[in-house]
């Protein structure tokens, strides 16, 4: 990844983690609060339910005469007290404060009553019991390692899921890099061979009929190259569409490639009828052009390339390397080169297809490797 990617899959990690670990800790600290007040209610209850069967104990064994014996109780230590609060029998864990019913300190519970009503000389029951503590560490501990469980898988999938996220980013980073080096690897072959006829020219202090072809056919290029990437970044409706013979366009741009053709001792052969349809004239050039440069470029020398229209077709026939079957579906897409054959930037068909998008025509491709491409535009 590089820096633009590896930024942006941070910057979601980080957002994702953040949000999914403040959720995760208030939804911990709701559980959590919620269960610490459901044992709490169940101690008092717990705890008040042994005191009523104790002292129901002292009751009845005073209105049936019989003696009364403290029996210890699992959980929970149970101690009486007379009406000057001394200890009659049972233990405690630690001093009572009698001045209150339910309360704890140390980590104690204390319930103190009086429900006996002095039966037997008991005035006080108290149960003391550090069960409820007990029982919120293990709550504690439970809900703390859930949530380290849960914080891993958080951890696991955000990544995962900013793989997948970033994925088309990522992929477009590489796309866009991609263009960058064809781009400066286009503009590269004009300039030099600008700077060299120009040089030339200085240093001979004339020119010659080849040079001066040299400089049209680069500043063509270039001219081709800049207005590729004007219709990708700025395409916009500056010119209203507009009645045209389009087999008239075609004719200019093949005067206007004528340069490069006889440099590659191409041949074309155009069978042209009337063939009017309503388009801004850039977009007709744009059109055109990228049709047959593409023609061109991926054509051998001494080859030619054949070019119909009819009342509501265009059709373009090459002689060239021609098209692998599996990359037919992906070449209008931008930036995807069918092979390394000859430079570009993989733009020029995509341009294409989203011109015959924007005006309703249809794109017929049938090609053959090693033997040639022909496209159709239908415009009805």
């Amino acid at each position: 990844m590089n820096k633009i990617t590896k930024k942006s899959f941070y910057s979601f990690l980080s957002l994702y983690l953040v949000s999914s670990f403040i959720f995760l800790t208030l939804a911990a600290y709701w559980f959590y609060s919620s269960q610490v007040a459901m044992e709490m209610n169940a101690n008092f209850y717990k705890m008040n339910h042994i005191a009523d069967k104790v002292s129901a104990e002292i009751i009845r064994a005073q209105m049936q005469h019989k003696s009364f014996t403290l029996k210890p109780l699992k959980g929970a230590a149970v101690a009486l007290f007379d009406k000057n609060r001394k200890l009659l029998d049972g233990m405690i864990v630690q001093p009572i404060d009698f001045a209150k019913d339910y309360y704890m300190e140390n980590s104690i519970f204390t319930l103190v009553s009086q429900r006996t009503a002095g039966h037997l000389g008991v005035q006080y029951v108290v149960v003391q019991s550090n069960e409820c503590t007990k029982n919120v560490q293990k709550i504690k501990n439970k809900i703390a390692y859930a949530v380290i469980i849960t914080a891993i898988l958080i951890i696991l999938i955000a990544i995962f899921l900013s793989y997948i996220f970033l994925k088309p980013i990522k992929e477009k980073m590489e796309e866009i890099e991609n263009f960058v080096k064809d781009t400066t690897h286009e503009l590269n072959t004009p300039i030099t061979a600008l700077m060299m006829s120009t040089s030339r020219i200085r240093s001979k202090k004339e020119y010659d009929e080849k040079i001066v072809k040299n400089i049209s056919i680069s500043t063509k290029q270039l001219y081709d190259i800049y207005a590729s990437l004007s219709f990708l970044s700025f395409d916009a409706q500056s010119e209203a569409p507009q009645k045209l013979s389009f087999d008239v366009v075609i004719k200019e741009d093949i005067a206007y490639f004528e340069e490069l053709l006889e440099k590659k001792n191409i041949k074309v052969t155009a069978d042209l009828a009337k063939c009017e349809i309503t388009i801004t004239p850039t977009k007709a050039k744009m059109l055109i052009n990228n049709l047959l440069s593409n023609a061109i470029k991926y054509s051998k020398p001494n080859t030619t390339i054949t070019i119909t229209t009819t009342a509501d077709t265009f059709t373009i026939k090459d002689e060239g390397i021609g098209i692998e079957k599996e990359k037919l579906d992906v070449i209008f897409q931008r930036f995807v080169r069918a092979n390394s054959y000859a430079g570009g930037f993989g733009v020029g068909l995509n341009i294409v297809d989203a011109i015959a998008k924007e005006y309703g025509y249809t794109i017929n491709i049938v090609s053959q490797k090693n033997k040639g491409t022909e496209i159709t535009l239908r415009f009805h």
